[in-house]
């Protein structure tokens, strides 16, 4: 019998808004994001000390948290060479080990330390991501990787730390993954039976809107 994959996290990041230099302007984004010590709490729609600079895009209660798999940063090493990637680098709040798009489905709900959260969505990127990199056509490489990390609601608020298990409270109610929600936007080809799950599913942010209008 193989042995489960242990899930936890392994750093959490955090970041306020503050101005970056956009060739002859400046842009507020809270995209930079630095791994913290200790316990953090997770609170309304944030961890603490954490913040967003355009909440018309980013944050609110259905991407209060964003999580981003280590394991694609192996990846990103090959695509980036000679830029240093610490943890936080794609403005993610958690960076975890075992858990991935593919495995993790819309609605299901995990426990961290002694909080709660649900999954919403994946990550959609938008230009402030090339400006983290320094490199425009980092949105479009992104997004064409399929490794688009997780977006979370909070349902119960706690504290979680690095090293904390990721261990999950309950499933979604259609069983469609997050690379699932990914790939029908990507595709060409059409999914119908995919496509009404996941127009049952409890995807937030825009999600349903894009997929109805290339379904």
């Amino acid at each position: 019998m193989q042995p489960t994959e242990v899930k936890r996290v392994i750093s959490v990041n955090v970041g306020m808004p503050r101005e970056a230099r956009v060739q002859n302007t400046s842009v507020l984004t809270a995209i930079f994001k630095s791994p913290v010590e200790g316990r953090v709490a997770l609170k309304g729609i944030n961890l603490v000390g954490d913040r967003q600079a355009d909440r018309t895009v980013h944050g609110g209660p259905y991407k209060a948290v964003y999580l981003y798999p280590s394991e694609h940063y192996a990846y990103w090493a090959e695509q980036l060479p000679g830029m240093e990637l610490p943890f936080g680098s794609f403005g993610e709040n958690l960076t975890s080990m075992g858990i991935r798009e593919e495995s993790v489905c819309i609605g299901d709900t995990f426990r961290i330390g002694s909080a709660v959260l649900q999954v919403t969505q994946p990550r959609m990127p938008c230009y402030k991501l090339g400006i983290r990199f320094g490199r425009p056509d980092m949105v479009r490489r992104f997004w064409l990787s399929g490794r688009s990390g997780i977006y979370f609601s909070i349902v119960q608020e706690g504290e979680l730390g690095a090293g904390d298990s990721i261990v999950q409270a309950g499933s979604g109610p259609e069983q469609i993954s997050v690379s699932d929600v990914v790939r029908l936007a990507l595709s060409e080809e059409k999914d119908p039976e995919m496509l009404a799950r996941a127009m049952r599913a409890p995807l937030y942010g825009g999600w349903k809107d894009l997929l109805y209008s290339r379904g």
